[in-house]
């Protein structure tokens, strides 16, 4: 499993917010800047931000976008599944074509391990974590 751009540019969209709180709003073209990143394929994915409810806009020469609830309560899973859908490594097996026990033995022992793994990462962390403003404990520290 990848996360699409579409994925990695969402939540840097978040983050940007998140750190550029104490504006009112902030232009899409300002976070596209910052990030480096392509201001018109950013707002198709704010479009899917704004629609899960994650993002505010405001429409006008003053407008721009805000995070809808704080960064505490915005979990990365619950971002990458709107913006990727479901995060499982495979398909889960269809009802109308049944395992063979090689493939049932592989998807449990496997397949089902790293799910539980990575859902456990994305569904640990919230945006606050990742910006450094949720539990001490839970950020990284790097020196240099």
């Amino acid at each position: 499993m990848k996360i699409s751009t579409r994925g990695r540019y969402g939540l840097r969209l978040l983050i940007d917010l998140a750190f550029n709180t104490d504006e009112s709003h902030v232009s899409l073209s300002s976070v596209a800047d910052r990030q480096r990143i392509s201001a018109r394929y950013l707002e198709q994915v704010a479009v899917i931000l704004k629609r899960a409810g994650f993002i505010r806009s405001i429409k006008g020469a003053s407008g721009g976008y805000i995070l809808a609830i704080p960064p505490s309560d915005i979990v990365v899973g619950d971002v990458l599944r709107a913006l990727e859908g479901d995060m499982s490594v495979v398909e889960p097996p269809r009802l109308d074509k049944p395992e063979t026990k090689l493939q049932r033995c592989v998807r449990i022992n496997v397949y089902d391990k790293l799910d539980q793994r990575i859902l456990a990462v994305i569904d640990s962390q919230t945006l606050a974590s990742l910006i450094g403003t949720g539990n001490v404990a839970d950020t990284l520290m790097y020196y240099i």
